[in-house]
């Protein structure tokens, strides 16, 4: 009886609101059904409609994967000092942070599956009915991290809230250990997703060793920004309580990871561009690039100011404690990552292609409607898993069933004596 409450308290908390919830949920709905007819084209027509080729197999769909693939780790920047070690000032943006995790995590599943071309094809990756080849392929690895991840991200904040919905505390015994396993399962599924680059001897670009720590780096950039963000407007717009100290401490792990990052991005430009050889090629034509092909040099550029003059202005104590000008530089944080670790990644690493050949490569119209149609399903799935655990984080939403007024116990007394003795009045000297 209580699950059949709590999914149609669910349900009643995710269709109900004021004006601007309905128009903000109506917005992404009809961006979803864009994403929907883009999306219909390219399984009527093939990948043909789309900016790839056989020179540039990736593009739009896997640079937003792999981005993803990091804010989506990147929750366990919460979930570690939350429930770990016991920090109070996470304790309320927590379930924020997961919900975040999950509607990433969503969106990672979906680019992979528009990626596909037909999607029927993808049973070949389920275990026990295709064939996985795990575990010597990275591509099985990263299959079975991120719908691990994705299961329990789901399964842990269920269990919290479904217990504090039916009005009891939450068992640390049942979800602590699984809490643990976490936070090791957020590192993997992005190392996994770097060495799945890495591991590619015919694509010089991504043969690095730092591939896999700057991935994290930028991860715990971009995610603890976008969660920065994301809690500012549900303090401002709701009356759910967050501490202060959950956004100094968020704004500090975001500064040192964004310093850590420019760091390895100076480190690996060192290395291609000091003493510069063939394999630089990829690194020339990015950056500046090669016989007038040029297309991604003013994108790699706009996202390195973005992400400096962000760092930068972070590094400066009373701009970093200021709530607009911190919303301000998380936002140049987040967008410029997005584009130095999505397009100015994936895209180089195939152009010149193994043969010397410069084909570049430009998104058509097509993959941009499918890439805004699952952005739009993440921020839908986001926004209904925020809508759900405020008001039972706020105790506003308890089960029908619970009974608020317990019985009291019932007392047999042994005699007639004891019992006259019991309810009596009580004598005070």
């Amino acid at each position: 009886m209580h699950l059949w409450a709590f999914g149609l308290s669910a349900l009643r908390s995710a269709t109900t609101g004021g004006r601007r919830y309905h128009v903000w949920m109506g917005t992404l709905t009809l961006i979803m059904l864009v994403g929907a007819y883009a999306y219909s084209l390219q399984l009527r027509h093939g990948l043909g409609v789309t900016g790839l080729s056989d020179h540039v197999s990736w593009g739009l769909y896997i640079s937003n994967f792999t981005f993803l693939v990091g804010l989506a780790a990147a929750a366990m920047m919460l979930v570690l000092p939350a429930y770990i070690l016991h920090d109070v000032d996470f304790s309320r943006a927590v379930l924020m942070a997961e919900a975040v995790a999950v509607s990433a995590l969503v969106m990672c599943l979906s680019f992979v599956v528009v990626d596909i071309g037909n999607p029927l094809g993808g049973w070949h990756l389920l275990p026990g009915i295709g064939y996985l080849n795990w575990p010597r392929s990275l591509l099985a690895w990263d299959v079975l991290v991120l719908n691990g991840y994705l299961a329990i991200n789901l399964a842990i904040p269920f269990y919290i809230l479904y217990s504090r919905y039916c009005g009891r505390a939450p068992d640390k015994r049942k979800y602590l250990p699984w809490m643990y396993l976490a936070v090791m399962w957020a590192v993997s599924i992005h190392l996994v997703t770097a060495f799945l680059l890495a591991g590619l001897p015919a694509r010089p670009f991504w043969n690095t060793a730092l591939l896999g720590p700057r991935f994290l780096a930028s991860a715990f950039t971009a995610g603890p920004a976008f969660v920065i963000l994301l809690l500012s407007f549900i303090k401002r717009e709701t009356s759910y309580p967050i501490a202060e100290g959950a956004f100094t401490k968020l704004a500090l792990i975001t500064t040192v990871a964004a310093q850590i990052n420019f760091v390895m991005l100076g480190s690996e430009l060192f290395y291609k561009f000091y003493s510069p050889t063939l394999h630089g090629i990829n690194a020339r034509y990015l950056f500046f690039g090669v016989h007038g092909h040029h297309a991604l040099v003013p994108w790699i550029w706009t996202a390195i100011g973005l992400g400096a003059a962000a760092t930068l202005a972070l590094m400066i104590h009373p701009i970093r404690r200021n709530p607009r000008y911190l919303a301000i530089a998380c936002a140049a944080l987040f967008v410029g990552i997005w584009v130095e670790k999505g397009i100015g990644l994936v895209v180089p690493g195939f152009v010149p292609s193994p043969l010397g050949e410069l084909v570049e490569y430009t998104p058509s119209l097509v993959e941009l409607g499918v890439t805004a149609g699952i952005w739009a399903l993440g921020m839908f799935v986001l926004t209904v898993l925020v809508r759900v655990a405020l008001p039972i984080e706020l105790g506003q939403v308890r089960s029908p069933y619970l009974d608020d007024t317990p019985a009291a116990p019932i007392v047999r007394p042994r005699s007639s004596r004891v019992a006259a003795r019991d309810t009596g009045p009580v004598r005070t000297r």
